[in-house]
């Protein structure tokens, strides 16, 4: 089922030359929390010098359920951005006019 808001273009993100996940949603990708590309962020400091040991397949299960959560956050987006806006309106006071 394609999804207009993930957009057509997919990444194989490398984790080193023989483990990669594949078909990651650019939108996925390049979310940003606080300024950082979460999942970028995530794996930057799961590297083999970091940790001194590669990474584990829960961590590698972990990745692929944190790529999925953020899909799905981006794909829920406008709904949320919708429910913001009318809780917002609801609470703001208007200046008198």
């Amino acid at each position: 089922m394609e999804q207009p808001a993930l957009g057509e273009e997919t990444l194989d993100v490398y984790l080193n030359a023989g483990c990669y996940w594949k078909n990651v949603p650019r939108p996925a990708w390049e979310f940003t929390l606080g300024g950082y590309q979460v999942l970028k962020k995530w794996l930057s400091y799961r590297e083999l010098e970091l940790l001194g040991r590669p990474l584990s397949a829960d961590e590698a299960l972990e990745f692929s359920g944190m790529a999925r959560r953020i899909a799905a956050l981006v794909l829920l987006r406008p709904k949320l951005d919708e429910n913001y806006r009318a809780c917002a309106d609801q609470h703001i006071e208007q200046p008198p006019g």
